[in-house]
């Protein structure tokens, strides 16, 4: 995971987000403003990762620091404001991903001018000149980790998402998720299992 300006998860509120935070708390528009850019790209990235949709992932950038600047005021500075950032962002999120359940996931074929098109497809396109049994390959496995993904509940999902793509250790997982590391752990657990079974002779 990227090591910006947010800090490391689970780290202290330095001093310059600290002043940020007050300030902001205190009605600065400039120091809210100044905040928001610290951490932007690390939330519009978390989120793109999370859900792998842009528009659900700016979706989800508008609505957090929204709820940040609505919220700003019950920081209490007893953890980092990275990890509070990212517990909204990941509430959020798992919103979004119990939404798509509800809706048996959206469909990866689109309508267009031309007809039905996989978007799946167009991943490999570039490639699948050069090396088409390639290509068939990754393009098999990466339907079949979207199945499995699909399987998963959005909490396992999420768990496994952080851990796998964001790169987060299971402490951070639990405090962004608001439960404990071995809460974290034994769903990873179940989410690994989950993945393992439908992915078969792939791993």
């Amino acid at each position: 995971m990227a090591q910006d300006a947010a800090g490391a998860v689970g780290a202290r509120v330095s001093p310059q987000v600290d002043s940020l935070i007050r300030a902001a708390q205190g009605g600065d528009q400039d120091a809210f403003e100044r905040l928001v850019r610290m951490y932007d790209q690390s939330v519009l990235r978390l989120a793109m990762n999370l859900l792998r949709s842009p528009e659900d992932a700016r979706d989800v950038y508008q609505e957090a620091f929204l709820r940040v600047y609505r919220n700003l005021h019950t920081f209490r500075f007893d953890c980092s404001f990275h990890t509070w950032l990212y517990r909204i962002v990941t509430n959020i999120c798992l919103d979004q991903l119990r939404k798509r359940k509800v809706r048996k996931e959206e469909s990866a074929v689109v309508e267009t001018a031309d007809g039905p098109v996989d978007r799946m497809d167009t991943f490999e396109e570039e490639a699948a000149h050069a090396d088409p049994e390639r290509s068939m390959w990754n393009q098999q496995l990466r339907r079949r980790i979207e199945d499995a993904l699909g399987g998963l509940t959005p909490r396992e999902r999420m768990v496994f998402e952080l851990r796998h793509y964001q790169g987060m250790r299971l402490r951070s997982i639990g405090e962004s998720l608001g439960t404990t590391e071995e809460a974290a752990k034994n769903c990873l657990f179940r989410a690994t299992q989950k993945m393992r079974s439908v992915l078969g002779d792939f791993v």
